[in-house]
Order: C-alpha cells, then sequence, then structure tokens
C-alpha cells in the first residue's frame, strides 16, 4: 500500500503497483460507478459496497439522504485508514454515520443468506489479480444476485474494452447468466490503461437511467451522462455480441 504525492495527478492511492486512483481525476471513477446505478434503481434505501477501500464511493453513495443503510465491505482495513488520513481529496474525510465499515473478505460476506438485502450492490474491486480474481466469478455474481432484493441490481467495473476485452466479455457474459438485464456503460478515467473504462450493471427488473432532475454536488456526473454513457462504440458491441 503506497500513498505517492505525484507531479501531475497529486496524492494517489497505489497498491501492488497499480495505480487505484488519484486526487486529480478519482472523482470520475467513483462519480460513474455510483451515480448510475443509484439514478437507474427508483427509490434504494440500502446500498453495498464490496471493495472501495479508498472510500469514494461511499462519498458518492452518502450524497443520497434518502438513502438509509450504507455497508462497505473491505477486506484491508489499512487501506482505508490510509485514504482517509492522507487521501482526503478522494475520501472526503468521510464521517457519515450511515456508513458502516466491515474489514472482511467481501465473497465470504455475500455467502449464506443475509439478515436483509440491499437495493443497489457497487463492486468496487481492484484489478482481477491475486485476491480480487474471486471478485469476478459466476460464483460470487449469483451470492450477489441472492443478496438483492426482488427488483435490486449490481454494478462492477469490468476493465478496459481496448486492452482487456476478453475479461470485459467474461463479466458481461457470466452477469447474463445471472440477470435478466445487462447493461454495460463507459467512461473516460485517464490513469487506467487505455484511459477508457467500462462498468457493467446486473439488474433484475429496472433498464434504463430516469433521472428527472439530477442535483447532486458532483464534477463529472449529471443528467446528460447518465444517460448518454450507455451508448458505446460499435468495436466494443461487436466485442459483446450486442446490436
Amino acid at each position: 500500500i503506497m500513498i505517492l504525492d505525484s507531479y501531475d495527478f497529486g496524492p494517489m492511492l497505489v497498491l501492488d503497483g497499480a495505480v487505484q486512483t488519484t486526487a486529480l481525476e478519482g472523482f470520475i471513477y467513483n462519480e460513474m460507478i455510483t451515480h448510475i446505478p443509484l439514478n437507474i434503481h427508483p427509490n434504494p434505501k440500502n446500498v453495498l459496497i464490496i471493495g472501495g477501500g479508498d472510500c469514494g464511493v461511499a462519498r458518492e453513495v452518502a450524497k443520497y439522504p434518502n438513502i438509509q443503510r450504507i455497508d462497505m465491505v473491505e477486506i484491508d482495513e489499512m487501506v482505508v485508514s490510509a485514504c482517509k488520513n492522507h487521501l482526503k481529496d478522494v475520501s472526503g474525510n468521510l464521517s457519515d454515520p450511515r456508513v458502516n465499515f466491515i474489514f472482511k473478505d467481501g465473497t465470504s460476506y455475500v455467502k449464506g443468506k443475509r439478515e436483509y438485502l440491499y437495493d443497489v450492490i457497487i463492486v468496487d474491486s481492484s484489478d482481477p489479480v491475486g485476491p480480487a480474481v474471486k471478485l469476478f466469478e459466476l460464483e460470487f455474481y449469483q451470492d450477489l444476485y441472492n443478496n438483492l432484493h426482488e427488483d435490486g441490481l449490481m454494478v462492477c467495473q469490468s476493465e478496459s474494452p481496448v486492452f482487456y476485452s476478453e475479461m470485459m466479455v467474461n463479466i458481461h457474459r457470466r452477469l447474463n447468466s445471472v440477470f435478466p438485464v445487462v447493461k454495460v456503460y463507459m467512461a473516460t478515467v485517464p490513469t487506467y490503461p487505455g484511459g477508457f473504462w467500462s462498468f457493467t450493471i446486473g439488474s433484475k427488473k429496472y433498464q434504463e437511467p430516469n433521472p428527472v432532475t439530477f442535483d447532486k454536488q458532483t464534477k463529472y456526473v449529471n443528467k446528460e451522462i447518465i444517460k448518454s454513457c450507455f451508448a458505446i462504440p460499435n468495436f466494443v458491441k461487436k466485442h459483446l455480441n450486442i446490436d
């Protein structure tokens, strides 16, 4: 775990040699993986975040006053501590009482029957290397399905369509075998390979975002982007075999 101060990007979180987020543009990824699903579900109350140790996703979820519970399951407490203390541009100095930190492996947390179900699950994972590999497997997606309400949905980062298209396709295929509705959307993330990133939603019911208004204080996401991000390039459609 390293928090580095860079000339161009400011403070950044680096895990196992890979840049995870930076103070300069980390808001793009965190806003896109958060606000899109939260504007597809019409009334989310309980949200689960798996991963997200930099606290950027939790910071964005906390902008919704109607959300009652935010469970954040992160395997490494040291990542959270480092980011809250040294990467406050990303973590937002998070102290919202609705955020419940659970330091545990995300795959084991969603195993078995839970006391309560979630409306939205956000999987903010690192790349599929080492322990994170389990967060990209079919069994994990099935467990997520079982942890969602009957109208719930989940989202995950699904890698670069340029450099890691095979992984993106595998994620799409596995989610399609679990969820009746699967949608892919895109964003520009400058510090990730290729600067072009995909996210994939698995939903039990809802398909389209319909933000009548969007009043959250954001730097990247707005009402127009929430709708337009689902317009994906032809080469990505070809990879995914969708029209």
